[in-house]
């Protein structure tokens, strides 16, 4: 039935118009962002699962940022002992010398007063964003391992009284090396002098320097043991933020090629729906001409 009040048609047709237009509207803005899914609005449960796995993946970035900081941190320290090792153990080379039946004791303290002065600055540079584990009183640092949603942030702990060379600190505990004391007074490797020594002086000697050569190699090692650790944490957590980024992708991200698609028909759509307003609107004047 024709009316001039109802316009059933044009109402139909601008409804199919509307609707169009807001599917029009979404598609523009799947293209023009790249998401499928940006807001709580186009999909409440999916928007929240991929909101929480996007705050993970940030936490994981800064977990992996500061295990790249740790690996740098020990692989300077074991970089530092494995110097220690080289300077110390030309120090028992320099006493094996010694031992040798007239040996020029004055002139071989002058070498080893050299290798002396070398591990002192080895210790005392070794030292990374005002972290030293070689010159240290020794305690615990606690490194960042890993991280989960649930348990929060776990640490790989370091107990630097098994890597401390020597310590600065009047009457702190002696080192690897034996040293402490504001002028490293008390007797060690680092203050030790073979001028007036004995055969059975230097044999001492020796004994101490094989003992602080282990030391420092078992200290190496377990230092060799933790960048091994941080650096498998870093390829995991390196694959689990890679697996959560393609995880939040296939919630949110839009399909370009599908969206282009769909663009093009809903601008043929829209096209023809302004088409079939505009004759449903006509239709009221045609009525018009029959009583003209």
């Amino acid at each position: 039935m024709s009316s001039l009040l109802t316009n059933t048609s044009a109402m139909t047709a601008l409804a199919s118009l509307t609707q169009t237009q807001n599917n029009l509207s979404k598609t523009e803005s799947q293209i023009s962002t790249g998401l499928r899914i940006s807001s709580a609005s186009d999909n409440p449960a999916y928007w929240s699962i991929a909101t929480k796995m996007s705050s993970n993946v940030g936490a994981l970035g800064a977990v992996n940022d500061a295990l790249s900081e740790s690996s740098a941190l020990v692989s300077t320290m074991s970089s530092a002992l494995n110097s220690t090792i080289s300077v110390v153990t030309a120090i028992k080379n320099d006493l094996t010398t010694a031992s040798n039946a007239g040996a020029d004791l004055s002139k071989i303290q002058t070498d080893i007063a050299a290798q002396q002065a070398s591990l002192l600055s080895i210790g005392s540079s070794a030292n990374f964003n005002g972290l030293n584990f070689l010159e240290t009183t020794g305690g615990t640092v606690n490194l960042v391992a890993s991280y989960d949603s649930t348990n929060g942030v776990s640490f790989l702990s370091v107990d630097t009284s098994q890597t401390a060379l020597f310590n600065a600190t009047t009457g702190a505990t002696t080192g690897i090396l034996g040293a402490s004391g504001a002028n490293y007074t008390t007797a060690s490797i680092l203050s030790l002098n073979i001028t007036t020594a004995t055969a059975g002086d230097l044999s001492n000697m020796l004994k101490d320097v094989e003992k602080a050569i282990s030391s420092i190699t078992t200290a190496a090692s377990t230092l060799g043991a933790t960048t091994t650790n941080l650096s498998t944490q870093q390829t995991y957590i390196s694959n689990l933020s890679d697996s959560l980024t393609t995880g939040v992708g296939s919630l949110v991200d839009a399909n370009m090629n599908e969206a282009a698609t769909k663009l093009a028909a809903l601008q043929v759509q829209q096209q023809l729906g302004i088409q079939a307003l505009s004759i449903s609107n006509s239709n009221s004047q045609l009525i018009l001409k029959l009583f003209q």
